[in-house]
This record gives structure tokens, sequence and C-alpha cells, in this order.
């Protein structure tokens, strides 16, 4: 049998100051902090040998700089993969603070008429679907080795919802999806045989600044 491991992490701490949810806006890079978070996990893959042969990330520029070291150390270049994209949020944009008060405010209500699809955006289905072919098209690609897939957290959390057989709905405050997380999917030959979750830069997320993340997190998406 074949093994490979599909490594799926979620970017490091990105510099938003004015604490929009950010989603698919262009720009949005890295904070320092967070660049020497994904800096520590490209360390972390040369520490325990992984073989490392394909770095594939979502095209938004928080996503690409995390892939950056660790397709560095590798000597391999980023790919862009348009099916690891944030998800699509009718949110985008807007100023919220720490307890998201602002998204209750009346305008928003028929945002959340259904909170199981979600009316608020992309489908969770849809984002599904296209992780679930963006691991694939990774796992092709390091046939019988490792790769590494950067992404955001609802996608990566939908994913392993989906692969776990969980409703695919859920309380966004219960995601197991750090910063700089990896969700890795081990297969054997087109088999998944294993998914585990780690943070190889849990001791510096306590420094991270906790800004508003700009996930497409609506009230409860």
């Amino acid at each position: 049998m074949t093994k490979t491991i599909v490594h799926v992490m979620r970017h490091g701490e990105v510099d938003n100051p004015q604490g929009i949810l950010y989603g698919r806006r262009p720009g949005f890079s890295l904070t320092d902090h967070g660049k020497k978070m994904t800096a520590a996990v490209a360390d972390h893959f040369k520490q325990i040998g992984a073989d490392i042969r394909a770095v594939v990330a979502s095209p938004l520029l928080r996503a690409q700089e995390s892939a950056a070291p660790t397709a560095k150390a590798y000597g391999l270049p980023v790919l862009n993969d348009k099916r690891l994209v944030e998800a699509g949020n009718s949110f985008e944009g807007v100023a919220v603070n720490a307890n998201r008060k602002s998204l209750a405010q009346p305008k928003y209500w028929w945002r959340y008429r259904n909170v199981f699809e979600p009316s608020w955006g992309e489908p969770y289905t849809e984002i599904a679907r296209r992780m679930v072919a963006g691991v694939a098209h990774a796992k092709a690609m390091a046939d019988g080795g490792e790769a590494l897939v950067v992404s955001h957290q609802l996608p990566i959390w939908t994913l392993r919802r989906f692969v776990e057989g969980h409703r695919l709905w859920h309380d966004p405050r219960k995601r197991q999806c750090s910063l700089a997380s990896l969700t890795s999917f081990t297969f054997e030959d087109d088999t998944l045989v294993a998914l585990t979750y780690s943070e190889p830069v849990g001791y510096m997320l306590s420094e991270a600044a906790d800004m508003v993340p700009g996930e497409s997190e609506a009230k409860l998406a």
C-alpha cells in the first residue's frame, strides 16, 4: 500500500487592526507574529522528517505567505488552488467588535433566516465539495509522500466535519482549528485511514493579538 499524508494548515495571524470580517478581500497579510508562526511550522516539518513533496495554498495573500516558509524549506513552489479559498460571505467588510454585537443589528436579521445552508454565505455543501477536491489534488501530487495545503478556518472545519460524518452547520465557537494548526489526513492508496489534529505552534497562540479573525463567521456561521 502507498501511504500519503495531506496536512491542511490554517494560515497564521493576520494583520487586521480595524477588526473587519475580511473574507475573500485582497490584501490582509500576516503580522510579524503570524510570519514567525508559519516559519515555526516549516521548522516542525523538518524536525520530524516530514517528506513534503507539494505545497498548495489558497490564492489569498495570508495563505500564500503562510505556505512560503515550508515551500522554501523544501525547495518547492507554492501552487495556487482556488478551491482552497475562504468561504464566500455577505458580511465581508463589516467592522465587528470582539463579542460580535454589531452582527446582531436588526438590519442583518434577514440574513440569518437559514442557519443550515447558511443563508448569509456560501453553502456548507459547496465548501465541503471543493475542499475534498483540493485535498485529492494535493494527495495526487504527493503520492507516497506528504503535502502541505494552506486554507482558512471555516473551509478546513467544514472539510473535517464532512469527512467525520457530522452535520455541516455548527457553532463557530467550537471549531478546533487554531492559527497555524494542522488537520492531517492519512491515506493508504485511496482510503482515508486517519485524521489527526495538531498545533505545532500552540505555544505561540497566547502571544497572538486575538484581533477579530476576519474568517467567514457570521452570528451563527
